[in-house]
């Protein structure tokens, strides 16, 4: 069987939330009280990009759960990711445009601008901010439910399921492009002015989203550690490296597959709905195979089967991909994939295998070297 990174012993995830916690409260301080030419006041255009990253972290951490724990490699998560951020892109747009008797916007503008004349039945419901919060989860639930009940119950596995959900994922990216589909097509949704009555592009508004997803991605990772270290987390292990031998026994391999599957999804519809209002779009770019890939390598990097390892991955690379596409837009691809191909062959453990490593080295005592006695 292949070795994997421990989990955090001890206080060490402790530890981790603590950081967290520092994290969520040391940004929104650090971009109000200092004065506005202090060294240490932080530029507004910085917390909505540090927000982003966390969202991705939401992300990379939906992915090890199934990867590093139950062995299920899927290449489709940006799917589930881009369909909460739709829901949340749907709600945002319901607050622009001409308001009805009640109050209730009519048409978005975008639809307003194409000629409908109605309200597509999809759009239903969006105007108000619980519903669509409850279909961000909702829709990318229900899409891994259905789509594990018949892939898992076929005991589709391995590659065979990666390319599987990778196509999943380009098939939604094909349909979201169509224009007759009411969901904005190429352009996709943006312009968003307010949420819940606040307008979104304020300071206090983009403070207040960065904190709730730090708070997000903490409650996320007390979720996954606890999956991970109850009786049903070893019943995950054991389905990653013997599946048969468990399905031998008389466990539901389909059953736990399927549970922890679709609770990955609903991370990814969280982690959307969190990203859409920070980045002020949504459009069909996001089901990009690529970029469910790309989360893939986000993993590795940091350390696949470690829940931590995903989030220091997704932060560590997000923030490298920030700074190489603004200073060398033309080699980030290049970079990517060497980092890839680094982490596969040199470092299959990611940055906390490393670590783990090091502190071995540390702790392995050093043999006595022999004395040479001369006559």
């Amino acid at each position: 069987m292949m070795r994997r990174t421990p989990l955090l012993t001890g206080s060490g995830w402790l530890v981790f939330l603590a950081a967290m916690l520092v994290a969520a409260v040391l940004i929104p301080v650090l971009a109000t009280l200092p004065p506005p030419d202090s060294m240490f006041r932080l530029p507004a255009y910085l917390v909505p990009l540090f927000g982003k990253y966390l969202c991705y972290a939401i992300l990379a951490l939906a992915l090890d759960l199934i990867w590093g724990y139950a062995g299920i490699l899927s290449l489709g998560h940006g799917a589930f990711f881009a369909l909460g951020g739709y829901a949340m892109g749907m709600y945002l747009m319901r607050q622009i445009g001409t308001r009805g008797v009640y109050g209730d916007p009519i048409l978005p503008d975008f639809m307003v601008f194409l000629n409908w004349r109605e309200l597509p039945f999809a759009w239903w419901g969006f105007h108000n901010f619980a519903y669509a919060a409850f279909m961000a989860l909702a829709v990318p639930g229900a899409l891994a439910a259905l789509f594990g009940w018949f892939a898992f119950r076929s005991r589709v596995t391995g590659v065979y399921l990666s390319i599987i959900t990778q196509a999943m994922t380009y098939a939604l990216l094909l349909a979201f492009f169509r224009n007759d589909m009411g969901f904005g097509g190429n352009n996709g949704l943006t312009d968003f002015k307010e949420i819940l009555g606040y307008e979104v592009q304020a300071p206090s508004t983009r403070l207040g989203l960065y904190v709730i997803t730090a708070v997000a991605l903490g409650l996320s990772f007390l979720v996954c550690r606890f999956v991970v270290t109850t009786r049903f987390g070893r019943l995950l292990l054991a389905l990653r490296d013997a599946e048969s031998r468990v399905r031998f026994i008389g466990y539901s391999t389909t059953g736990a597959k399927l549970f922890v599957f679709v609770l990955s999804a609903l991370l990814c519809g969280l982690a959307g709905a969190l990203y859409v209002p920070q980045v002020g779009i949504i459009n069909p770019s996001e089901f990009q195979p690529g970029n469910s890939i790309e989360v893939a390598i986000w993993v590795a990097v940091g350390g696949r089967g470690t829940l931590v390892g995903a989030i220091l991955g997704a932060l560590v690379v997000n923030f490298v991909k920030t700074w190489l596409t603004g200073a060398a837009p033309e080699l980030w691809l290049f970079a990517l994939g060497a980092l890839f191909i680094v982490v596969t062959l040199a470092m299959p453990n990611g940055i906390l295998g490393l670590v783990a490593q090091a502190k071995q080295w540390r702790r392995t005592p050093t043999a006595p070297v022999a004395e040479t006695v001369h006559d």
